[in-house]
């Protein structure tokens, strides 16, 4: 087996099952230090076996291409595998055609956009946007406005490595807190798919974070509301409450307007609350079920998303990446 691809799904499936980032990246980087390797080098090591002989490679991921040079499937991944459990979501998950919120490392991403793009064909999207963040979250190596030009450009040399699924431009755009949206205006105009997110002064007043959400919600620009509390449940980063504004308001904001509202995936967001997604639901909202990934791995966590939905009632023509390509891009542009 080759050692670059055992160690790069052995990240995989460990991204999946929320291991901790920081040990997942030991095979993330350990497959890059083997992919640079010259075919030499690479004999080299593998006659000797002495793999761990190169900086950044430790015992485990040493184990894990010896294994694999000599022929097998490495121990690690057959474990992995073996250990894999549905998500959930059901019918409604198999419907889902492609994922809206996608971030490489560009931003805050933990791998290259191609290994994000390849690992959301492999699942069977239909199409994959990719949304890394904007300029005014610099701890998310936010992109400026000549980053997501020159990121424009890799998508368009991409496209033809992960055709037939379709790469979708998009953009993770912070709601700044007076209601506008942290990007050029033509460059938004631009782009397939905007999620438009709160992450900054989560904890401001209810009127003054209403305000801000509902000028964002119907700016033409803005097609889906991101993770609309902010939130966190658990995980590593620890807990976060709820922001406080006018769901009544806002998700009336969003019916008007056609901004669909972000089922977020993610298990330290499951964002929207429960009480939350179903008023949204009976308000006349369209919903996105979006991983929000970070990992390749991650792009699994649909069927997080869409057992939540499935749970609370959602009817699936009311999910927009239950659409077809050409349905969504038309709802977008309009």
């Amino acid at each position: 087996m080759d050692p670059v691809l055992a160690l790069r799904q052995i990240a995989y499936y460990k991204d999946r099952a929320r291991e901790d980032p920081r040990r997942v990246m030991a095979y993330r980087n350990a497959a890059d230090i083997v992919e640079g390797l010259s075919e030499a080098d690479r004999e080299r090591h593998g006659t000797a076996n002495s793999w761990q002989s190169l900086p950044g490679i430790g015992p485990k991921t040493a184990k894990v291409i010896a294994q694999a040079w000599a022929g097998g499937e490495p121990d690690a991944l057959v474990e992995l595998r073996s250990a894999v459990q549905d998500l959930g979501g059901g019918e409604l998950r198999a419907a889902l055609k492609g994922d809206l919120h996608v971030h490489s490392n560009w931003s805050d991403g933990s791998a290259p956009i191609e290994e994000m793009m390849l690992a959301a064909k492999e699942l069977g999207h239909e199409y994959c946007a990719l949304t890394d963040h904007s300029p005014r979250l610099k701890v998310a190596n936010g992109l400026s406005p000549e980053r997501l030009r020159k990121q424009l450009d890799v998508i368009d040399e991409l496209r033809e490595t992960v055709a037939p699924m379709r790469i979708l431009t998009g953009i993770e755009v912070d709601i700044l807190e007076d209601g506008s949206l942290d990007q050029e205006p033509e460059l938004l105009e631009g782009l397939d798919v905007v999620v438009a997110s709160v992450h900054s002064k989560l904890s401001m007043d209810e009127s003054s974070m209403t305000r801000r959400m509902l000028k964002a919600v119907a700016n033409p620009h803005t097609d889906v509301l991101g993770h609309c509390t902010g939130r966190l449940v658990t995980g590593g980063r620890g807990t976060r409450p709820e922001s406080k504004f006018d769901a009544e308001k806002v998700f009336t904001a969003c019916r008007d307007n056609g901004t669909a509202v972000e089922i977020n995936s993610r298990p330290e967001r499951r964002d929207p609350p429960t009480r939350l997604l179903k008023l949204a639901l009976d308000i006349g909202c369209l919903f996105s079920i979006d991983t929000d990934s970070h990992a390749p791995g991650q792009l699994d966590f649909l069927g997080y998303g869409a057992q939540r939905a499935l749970d609370a009632g959602v009817p699936k023509e009311r999910i927009v990446n239950t659409w077809s390509a050409d349905k969504l891009l038309e709802w977008t542009t309009n």
